[in-house]
């Protein structure tokens, strides 16, 4: 049997990078997957993946920063499948500048989908997985979250900020059944990397003992650990996946 056999799973920002890769690990472990993203046409295609992995999968076009929303597919998926059994909070972006220079539009923005979206995601989903008696909520921060960043006070307070609700909502659901954990992954290479020269790539591939970055793949894999049952004595948890750049 697959260790995500029949768990309905919504995923946020699951069209590219770290978000399909935990789409198509989950369609792998046999889970229910919905494609939460941004763009239509990026959302049918993660569908599509999904699906030629022999898993039930649907899509939806959700911006995380509006409620109504992020309840109005939540409601959808519940009267579809009856349940929800995880939540992976991976929707993000980034807006990078030093306090000096970094504009207000930049700060709320990246505020607006990195915290606030999290906050939206995790609520609307919290009263169903409290009344079936069970249920994951996985949220993304980063090692950014933890040790800080040079020209990402956003990203950085918003990162901070998801080990915050990890921790508390941790202590609020836990004994409801609902296990709360956060990801905090190193370098990756994704998409949200393209714009980085290649002297800075290998800069940061020299700060991690392994020599190289992280793939998308190697995070899904522990998202998917983390919504499966042999993770079930693991609740509050920030689990850094960086390659040990931080020892």
């Amino acid at each position: 049997m697959k260790r995500l056999e029949g768990k309905v799973s919504i995923i946020t920002g699951a069209a590219q990078g770290i978000g399909l890769a935990t789409a198509v690990k989950f369609a792998r472990e046999g889970a229910i997957v919905v494609v939460c993203d941004v763009r239509q046409a990026a959302v049918d295609a993660a569908v599509a993946q999904c699906q030629a992995e022999g898993a039930t999968a649907t899509g939806f076009v959700m911006d995380v920063t509006q409620r109504d929303m992020v309840d109005a597919v939540v409601a959808q998926v519940k009267e579809r499948f009856g349940r929800i059994d995880v939540l992976v909070n991976n929707a993000g972006i980034t807006q990078d500048a030093r306090l000096q220079k970094m504009t207000l539009e930049q700060f709320d923005k990246v505020i607006d989908v990195n915290l606030r979206g999290v906050f939206h995601c995790a609520q609307a989903v919290a009263d169903t997985m409290v009344a079936q008696g069970g249920g994951v909520i996985l949220n993304a921060s980063s090692v950014v979250g933890i040790y800080g960043n040079f020209g990402q006070t956003n990203y950085a307070a918003t990162k901070f900020g998801v080990i915050g609700f990890t921790k508390t909502w941790s202590r609020e659901l836990g004994p409801k059944g609902v296990r709360v954990n956060a990801v905090a992954p190193g370098f990756i290479q994704t998409p949200i990397l393209g714009t980085i020269p290649e002297k800075v790539i290998q800069e940061m591939e020299h700060r991690v003992p392994l020599r190289r970055l992280g793939r998308p793949e190697e995070i899904a894999s522990v998202y998917a650990f983390l919504a499966s049952d042999e993770a079930s004595y693991v609740n509050g948890a920030v689990l850094e996946v960086s390659g040990g750049m931080s020892v």
